[in-house]
C-alpha cells in the first residue's frame, strides 16, 4: 500500500450541490524521507469541508479530496521524519500539512515559529505540495504528508475525541491562548462544532466568566452543560444593552454575513478583543464606530502551530475533556455532508473507517 502513488477516497470532481463525491482512486504525492504515510481511521467533518467542496468561497479547484481532521495510524516513517514519530503511533494532521521553512530564503513568520502565517504554507487538501502534487485529504483510507505538522495523540484522548480537536478544536484554542482567556470575560459566539470546543477550552484555561452567545434558547441547556456560565439569546429584546461592555474577549464562530456584527462589537469592554474565527462567504458590514470609542480590536486568526495542537491535546488529556461527536461510516460521507448543511450535528461528526 506504502509504495503506491495512488490512494482510494471520495474525490469531489465537481461542486458537491451538482455532484456527490465519488469513490475513486486519486494521485498522490511520491514519499519522501521527510514524509509519514498514515492509516486513517478517524476524520472529523468540518465546515470548511462543506465550504470548498461545494465551492462556497469561489476558490476550490476541482478533482479535490477534502478532510483535515486526520487520525489514524503511522505506516511508514521517513528516514528523514520529525517529531520522533514510530511506526504504530497514533497521529493526527489537521489543516496545514506544510510550510516554508525559509528553505526558499528568509521567512519573518517561520523564523517566529508561527508557521500558520507563513505565505506559502500548504493546506492538508487544496494546496500543492513542493514537489508539485496536489494536497489530498482525510475522507480516504490513507493519508501521506510531511511529518512536521503529524502530531501525536496522547494517551487519555481518544481517536474520535482528537480527530476534530485538530480544526476545529485548536482554531479555538489559539485566540484563547493567545489573547489571554484567563480571568477574563469571555464571550463564544455560535454553539456549534467550534463553539462547543471554545466554551470547554476557555473553562479549562480558567476563564473568569464563560458566555455562550446564540440566536435563540434552543442549545442553552447544551451550552450550560459544556461548561458555560451563562446564556445569551440575540432574539431577546434588549441583549445588547444589557451587555453592553461586558466582554474582554469575544470569540465569533459564525460565518453568516448577516449578523448583529455591531453590536457583537458593542458588547467589549475598552481594550476588548474580537476575534472572528468563522469565514462567511459575503462582505461583512462593521461600523468603525463599533470600536473607535473603546479602543476595540476587531481580528482573526487562522488554525494553530503544531505546538498549538499538541499543548491543546495536552490539556485536553489533563482535564479529561471530550467533545460532543457522533460518528458515522466512512462510507456515507455524502449523507454526512448534507447532515452538515442541515445543521444536524450535537456538535460534530467524525467519519470511521471501519473496513
Amino acid at each position: 500500500m506504502s509504495a503506491q502513488q495512488k490512494f482510494e477516497g471520495w474525490v469531489a470532481e465537481k461542486p458537491t450541490q451538482d455532484q456527490d463525491l465519488v469513490w475513486k482512486e486519486y494521485e498522490i504525492k511520491p514519499f519522501e524521507e521527510t514524509d509519514i504515510e498514515i492509516r486513517i481511521t478517524h476524520c472529523g467533518v468540518c465546515g470548511t469541508d462543506d465550504h470548498t467542496s461545494r465551492n462556497g468561497w469561489g476558490t476550490t479547484s476541482y478533482p479535490i479530496v477534502v478532510g483535515h481532521e486526520i487520525v489514524g495510524v503511522a505506516t511508514r516513517i521517513g528516514s528523514k521524519a520529525e517529531g520522533d514519530i514510530k511506526e504504530g503511533d497514533i497521529v493526527g494532521v489537521g489543516a496545514q500539512s506544510d510550510a516554508c521553512f525559509e528553505r526558499d530564503g528568509p521567512c519573518e513568520e517561520c523564523a517566529k515559529g508561527l508557521y500558520n502565517y507563513c505565505s506559502k504554507n500548504t493546506p492538508t487538501y487544496g494546496g500543492v505540495h513542493r514537489c508539485g502534487t496536489a494536497s489530498t485529504g482525510g475522507y480516504a483510507r490513507y493519508h501521506r504528508c510531511p511529518s512536521r505538522f503529524v502530531v501525536k495523540i496522547p494517551q487519555g484522548v481518544a481517536p474520535q475525541h482528537a480527530a476534530p480537536m485538530l480544526c476545529a478544536g485548536a482554531t479555538m484554542y489559539a485566540p484563547l491562548k493567545y489573547f489571554g482567556a484567563t480571568g477574563r470575560n469571555v464571550a463564544i459566539i455560535g454553539i456549534g462544532g467550534l463553539g462547543h470546543f471554545g466554551i470547554m477550552f476557555a473553562k479549562a484555561l480558567d476563564a473568569a466568566k464563560v458566555v455562550a452567545i446564540s440566536r435563540g434558547s434552543d442549545k442553552k441547556d447544551d451550552a450550560l452543560a459544556l461548561g458555560a456560565d451563562e446564556h445569551i439569546a440575540t432574539s431577546e429584546e434588549g441583549w445588547a444593552e444589557k451587555n453592553k461592555r461586558r466582554f474582554d474577549l469575544i470569540i465569533n464562530t459564525a460565518d453568516g454575513a448577516n449578523m448583529p456584527w455591531n453590536e457583537y462589537l458593542g458588547l467589549l469592554r475598552v481594550d476588548g478583543t474580537m476575534v472572528q474565527v468563522g469565514a462567511p462567504e459575503k462582505p461583512i458590514p462593521i461600523n468603525i464606530f463599533s470600536i473607535l470609542p473603546i479602543r476595540g480590536r476587531f481580528t482573526s486568526t487562522s488554525t494553530a502551530t503544531p505546538d498549538e495542537i499538541r499543548d491543546m491535546l495536552q490539556l485536553a488529556a489533563d482535564k479529561n475533556l471530550k467533545p460532543w461527536v457522533e460518528e458515522r461510516p466512512m462510507r456515507e460521507a455524502n449523507e454526512v455532508l448534507k447532515d452538515l448543511q442541515a445543521g444536524k450535528p450535537r456538535f460534530r461528526y467524525v467519519l470511521v473507517n471501519r473496513d
